[in-house]
């Protein structure tokens, strides 16, 4: 029996973050597998040169338009509906939005969707992006939109999960909202962390680092506002919508970096981290892989005790956890861990169970089995 065809389809292929490394991730684990998306910018991801990636029929948007992407969801799910997959065995889709719309033509296809979450400004955070969109200028706007739009978008996401044969949950947190909003089953698989890449100094510097995508949910602001308040360096990665806000509230011990992508490059956040008194994370996120990053290259991480920060860190032992998204609880938390002592071999230790030979290995696992068990079953 010829081994199975594997299709993976990624939601887009535009900036560096987690969700980019594990479809990297996927192709190493399926060699020669190719990746489908709906919009893919080369120049921003250079990592991706050598793989075969191909896109959908939004890819030739005018220019304009195509950095809007994101303003286009129901385009998106049309255009994964309408991928022509027919010639692969096993569709694997890396989704936190539209790529899980993807359709088998037969039965003897099998789609594993491995979920970074349910669409967030769909579910679980509706009212924090209804609130503050993260469109800048634009907000008042899309205000207006989302009780309009977000609806129809909604069920055309809860069918398309139904559709889905095998989840594959990216944390505990991820796991529970896949049952609550899918009503689905999952099997947790930690995201591929690369925490070979750092080698922790044993002398630590005196700054913290905050690193991230610069939008609302993330909460950098107050990372920003509890360094500029205790006075004490604060180097801070990333760029997005809320760049100039940041920049503008910090005070003169807080030290912004980008690259020529207008992100944090990878070289630059390693040496940093490596050497860094420790990591300050305020969101609650589906998973987090900077915490694993951080605690690979030595970094204590002192984050909000939400989401997926709790399959990461062990309060007093690998970091120290806040109950609140609160300047005043952030100011607390570092201060708590000031009076502590972290071993950096010792938290480099804790984030190997992270590594991304683990991730290959227990993912090829769960497709083997689950397609194996898919033929059987037909």
């Amino acid at each position: 029996m010829p081994a199975p065809k594997v299709a993976i389809v990624a939601d887009w292929l535009t900036n560096m973050g987690g969700a980019e490394d594990v479809v990297l991730a996927l192709a190493e684990a399926f060699p020669g597998a190719p990746i489908f998306t709906s919009t893919y910018t080369p120049e921003t991801m250079p990592a991706f040169k050598t793989l075969d990636v191909r896109t959908t029929h939004l890819q030739n948007l005018p220019k304009p338009f195509k950095k809007l992407h994101k303003f286009f969801p129901m385009q998106r799910v049309s255009a994964f509906r309408n991928l022509d997959l027919s010639d692969y065995d096993i569709i694997i889709s890396s989704s936190s939005a539209e790529s899980k719309q993807v359709r088998k033509t037969r039965p003897n296809q099998l789609h594993i969707c491995y979920c970074h979450t349910p669409i967030r400004y769909y579910w679980s955070h509706y009212k924090d992006y209804k609130r503050d969109p993260g469109f800048g200028k634009l907000n008042p706007l899309v205000r207006l939109a989302m009780p309009l739009m977000v609806p129809p978008l909604k069920k055309a996401d809860y069918k398309a999960a139904q559709e889905v044969d095998v989840f594959i949950a990216n944390s505990e947190e991820v796991k529970q909202r896949i049952a609550t909003y899918y009503n689905k089953p999952s099997t947790v698989i930690y995201p591929p962390v690369d925490v070979k890449r750092f080698s922790p100094a044993r002398k630590r510097e005196d700054y913290y680092i905050a690193l991230g995508r610069q939008v609302p949910y993330k909460r950098i602001d107050l990372a920003v506002q509890a360094a500029t308040s205790l006075n004490i360096p604060l180097k801070v990665f990333g760029n997005g919508s809320e760049h100039q806000r940041l920049v503008a509230m910090a005070g003169s011990t807080v030290e912004f970096y980008t690259d020529r992508f207008g992100d944090a490059s990878d070289e630059a956040v390693t040496v940093a981290l490596n050497a860094a008194k420790g990591y300050i994370f305020p969101a609650e996120e589906d998973f987090g892989i900077v915490q694993v990053q951080a605690l690979a290259a030595g970094a204590p991480v002192i984050a909000y005790n939400k989401g997926g920060t709790l399959d990461i860190v062990q309060d007093g032992e690998s970091g120290v956890l806040f109950s609140e998204q609160t300047k005043t609880a952030v100011i607390a938390a570092i201060q708590k861990a000031e009076s502590m002592t972290f071993l950096p071999a010792t938290l480099q230790r804790k984030a190997k169970r992270f590594d991304k030979n683990l991730f290959i290995s227990k993912l090829r696992k769960v497709v083997s089995d689950e397609y194996t068990k898919h033929i059987e079953n037909l």
